[in-house]
């Protein structure tokens, strides 16, 4: 009995174990704060969705917002809009309009390489169909 109860521990502490080989997700405003410079994305990806011909594709990944008073209506914004470009291993996007110096924004970056199990699912308590982000919050 005490073999069985230890080998179910085992399985639930391997289980419960992160997958932290991904890079971190990092923000900075550049160029004297008029583009916001994304890193810590792997390099093969972000040069084959470089590649891609799609129109709007990072505005399709990576999105930026406008960050409402009310934090609880963060989901409706619209997109800021503007171009991305890709530098080396980095994205950099351009706004359409500068960044109002007194004004939150915030980057929304889907992680589609998370819930792509059932374990993922009970794990972190997601529901099936819902994509997981990440919301980088960022001020002139």
């Amino acid at each position: 009995m005490k073999k069985l109860v230890f080998i179910v521990m085992l399985l639930m502490i391997v289980g419960c174990k992160r997958n932290d080989n991904h890079p971190a997700i990092q923000i900075a405003l550049v160029d004297s704060d008029k583009h916001l410079k994304i890193s810590g994305l792997d390099y093969a990806i972000l040069q084959d969705i470089n590649r891609d011909t799609t129109i709007n594709i990072w505005q399709n990944l990576i999105q930026v917002y406008r960050m409402p008073a009310d934090t609880d209506l963060k989901d409706f914004q619209p997109v800021q809009p503007g171009r991305y470009i890709v530098r080396d291993s980095t994205v950099v996007f351009m706004p359409d309009t500068p960044f109002n110096p007194h004004q939150t924004y915030f980057m929304r970056y889907y992680q589609y390489d998370k819930g792509s199990n059932a374990w993922d699912y009970i794990k972190n308590h997601q529901k099936p169909g819902k994509k997981q982000y990440l919301d980088l919050i960022f001020k002139q």
